[in-house]
């Protein structure tokens, strides 16, 4: 039950994501003056709408994404009459950039002839198309604010959670004992079995050094294998000393993702888990955690084509485990969100993990937005200002004003990539279904 309620809210985050990221457009359009025939959130058949105004509100059937249609998005060709196509054009992309200033032509009414987008200054159609992204960026900073300051984030205190039964190896990373009990062939119980260590007990010293933090204490017991020292714990009922002997395991070294880098590592090792108390941070704290994360999604999105070849080739044809730090559509976001809903855990932590995951999305969404090709923002972006340095230019050689960018012209640029997106879509959906990400 947990579960599926997990899914459902998260998306219905996800629609509420996509329904702002509309409004971001829809509020400037509206107010530089602009005729917004459509708000739609979805695709495909429409499931609901209600006429407003000028605008109709709508939801579509597939929840994929969203749009707003504005009056004049494609400017006129230079050698036909304002609005409407008559040259004769021959080949497929050039028939559909013809059909589609044509459609384009016969969305304007009378009287709208100055509210056309493609007439708008420079700068009105990027605040424009900017506004959809800049939602999601400031959805974002909302999601992560609500975890870093009202929840707060886990840290390690000196309270003992578990111990590990059994010295980890490379092949048995996790300590983890036999269904009998034993330690598994290669390995022998760790030392903070062995002292008798405790689940609830806290360290007060290890080595004759006084306890102050986790890191601290796991930072002695790394640099000091086969070493014979005390560890001193607080039990509620007083102090007890534990001799015991530092063991000495090899670990594998992980880089900043968590991911192994094929090294290893020899250190010591008394075997013994923390618990993670929520510390609220300061609001001055969330900028640099979302830039610190702004910097990976740039990462995972300049390696996405390659992330989706492996994708393919590793998991859906060759059978192995989807990576964590993978792509991910909103069929498999939503499944998550209902993972997350349903693990043993405090609803602090749940909560932290879930609204992360929301932030996550849209600083993704506000990054791959920006991307400068059609049919994305970005391509909008990068077109409006391309053609503003042409005007500042052309003012400053003193030469005429060269009219408007032909957006109409990378139509056939837009399809492509439109249909590169589809195909990406289709093979993250499928794969979410039939080997999805788990957090376990």
């Amino acid at each position: 039950m947990l579960e599926v309620l997990g899914i459902v809210l998260f998306a219905l985050i996800i629609g509420l994501s996509i329904a702002l990221h509309e409004v971001g457009h829809l509020v400037p359009a509206k107010k530089f003056g602009l005729r917004v025939p459509d708000y739609m959130v979805g695709f495909g058949p429409t499931i609901w709408s209600k006429v407003r105004g000028e605008t109709r509100y709508g939801i579509k059937a597939i929840p994929l994404g969203g749009y707003i249609r504005m009056v004049g998005m494609l400017p006129p060709a230079k050698d036909d009459p304002e609005g409407r196509s008559r040259s004769m054009s021959t080949g497929r992309f050039a028939s559909l950039v013809a059909q589609a200033r044509e459609a384009s032509f016969d969305e304007i009414l009378p009287g709208d002839e100055s509210r056309l987008f493609y007439k708008l200054p420079v700068h009105k159609r990027v605040i424009i198309m900017l506004g959809g992204p800049v939602m999601n960026l400031v959805l974002a900073f909302v999601f992560f604010a609500i975890v870093l300051v009202g929840i707060g984030l886990p840290q390690p205190s000196l309270n003992v959670a578990a111990v590990v039964p059994c010295t980890p190896t490379l092949l048995q990373p996790t300590g983890d004992s036999l269904p009998s009990g034993a330690c598994p062939e290669g390995t022998v119980s760790t030392p903070a079995t062995q002292a008798g260590l405790q689940g609830g007990d806290t360290i007060v010293s290890v080595g004759g050094q006084s306890a102050t933090t986790w890191e601290q204490v796991t930072d002695w017991i790394v640099a000091n294998p086969n070493v014979e020292t005390t560890l001193v714990v607080d039990r509620g009922e007083g102090q007890v000393s534990l001799p015991l002997f530092v063991a000495e395991v090899t670990r594998p070294v992980y880089d900043e993702n968590g991911v192994e880098t094929g090294e290893s590592n020899t250190v010591g090792f008394l075997g013994m888990r923390p618990t993670f108390e929520y510390e609220r941070q300061s609001i001055t704290t969330v900028p640099g955690f979302m830039w610190d994360i702004t910097v990976r999604t740039v990462q995972a999105l300049i390696s996405l084509p390659v992330r989706l070849y492996e994708l393919v080739t590793d998991t859906l044809l060759g059978g192995q485990d989807r990576a964590i730090d993978g792509p991910v559509s909103v069929v498999g976001a939503s499944r998550l969100g209902g993972e997350i809903a349903s693990m043993d855990s405090p609803l602090s932590s749940k909560a932290a993990t879930f609204l992360g995951l929301a932030a996550s999305l849209n600083l993704f969404l506000f990054l791959f937005n920006l991307i400068p090709v059609l049919p994305l923002d970005g391509g909008h972006v990068a077109g409006a200002l391309y053609e503003g340095i042409k005007r500042q230019i052309a003012r400053f050689r003193g030469t005429p004003d060269p009219g408007p960018v032909d957006t109409a012209r990378l139509l056939p640029v837009a399809y492509v990539v439109a249909a590169v997106l589809v195909a990406m879509g289709v093979i993250v959906i499928w794969a979410d279904l039939v080997k999805p990400i788990s957090l376990g």
